[in-house]
């Protein structure tokens, strides 16, 4: 674990290097004209990493109803129990219904849950736990993860990896880096096809992975936003509900 987190700095200054062109993922689905919504072409991931043989029969889940379609979310519980503990008490109470999607990155986050204030909150008096993270878990594209205050602290808010497969965010670079590493095949593989974030391993939550709908997170991803990266047309959430996987 110490090797692995060593290389976090390296592999954050490395990210830079993800944007590279993404013609050969992206295909219009209006003739590739500016400002129209694309589909993205997300590989299946052929893996036994956690995050890509769940859900299974009685699995937790969270349906996410948002004014821009629906995706479906697996939840850990075992492996990030506050986060997930936070995340379904918050959500069968209702304090997600209505709120907006209030950070995009394209290509990189969907972020919400911060609440009226802007802060989030958590079912213990507000009172923020700490960031749980686990080898089991990594930041793959569609990850379900708790964000991070300035201290570290996580609450409500939570936001979805939207990066791009394979190596349009993992570069070449990056793999190198991570088996130079010593990290575990089955991670490296699972991100090259996947793509994500491997520089937050370690540091965020991963707490739930995408098992449907990536289309609309990747739609959600692609609207206007405001200089705060704010979406400029609200994209609301109408429901978050949590039940079983049948």
């Amino acid at each position: 674990m110490r090797a692995l987190k060593k290389i976090m700095a390296a592999l954050a200054l490395t990210a830079v290097l993800a944007g590279c062109s993404v013609d050969n993922i992206l295909s219009s689905i209006q003739g590739g004209k500016a400002g129209t919504v694309q589909t993205i072409s997300r590989p299946a991931v052929e893996s036994a990493e956690l995050q890509f043989t769940h859900p299974a029969a009685g699995d937790t889940i969270a349906v996410f109803d948002t004014s821009a379609g629906v995706f479906k979310a697996v939840l850990f519980s075992t492996e990030a129990p506050q986060a997930v503990q936070n995340f379904t008490t918050l959500a069968q109470q209702g304090f997600y219904n209505g709120l907006t999607v209030t950070r995009v990155e394209k290509d990189f986050v969907v972020e919400a849950g911060q609440g009226a204030d802007g802060k989030g909150t958590t079912i213990w008096n507000g009172n923020r736990f700490s960031a749980e993270t686990t080898d089991k878990l990594h930041h793959y594209s569609g990850a379900l993860c708790a964000a991070a205050d300035a201290s570290g602290d996580c609450a409500s808010v939570f936001y979805v990896m939207e990066t791009l497969p394979g190596s349009s965010s993992v570069t070449q670079e990056l793999i190198d880096q991570m088996n130079a590493a010593g990290w575990r095949a089955d991670v490296v593989n699972a991100y090259q096809t996947a793509g994500g974030a491997p520089y937050l391993d370690y540091t965020d939550t991963v707490f739930g992975q995408v098992y449907e709908g990536m289309d609309v997170v990747d739609t959600i991803a692609q609207t206007g936003v405001d200089e705060n990266q704010r979406p400029t047309e609200p994209i609301t959430i109408n429901s978050v509900t949590i039940t079983k996987f049948e």
